[in-house]
């Protein structure tokens, strides 16, 4: 939460909306290029600031940058590997 009010000017959250809430998240992945599981934090952190700690509605926050996640390549033996073991 203080870096999402940091970022935003120390504006207090009950005064933002769901382009605030955009522009963060876009921030997160783009610039500072934070893993997916961060950026997913970050948005539930903050709809779970809204509806429960401001109750307020956040708004229609819209489409924004998706963090990547990472491709996982299995891990395969070589024939000679599997004879070895």
């Amino acid at each position: 939460m203080r870096y999402f009010i940091r970022f935003h000017g120390v504006r207090h959250p009950a005064s933002m909306g769901g382009s605030e809430v955009r522009a963060f998240l876009e921030h997160l992945a783009v610039e500072r290029q934070v893993a997916a599981a961060t950026q997913n934090q970050a948005l539930n952190a903050l709809v779970f600031l809204y509806r429960h700690v401001l109750e307020q509605p956040l708004g229609e926050i819209g489409e924004f940058s998706r963090a990547r996640r990472p491709r996982r390549l299995p891990v395969v033996l070589s024939h000679e590997e599997v004879m070895g073991v």
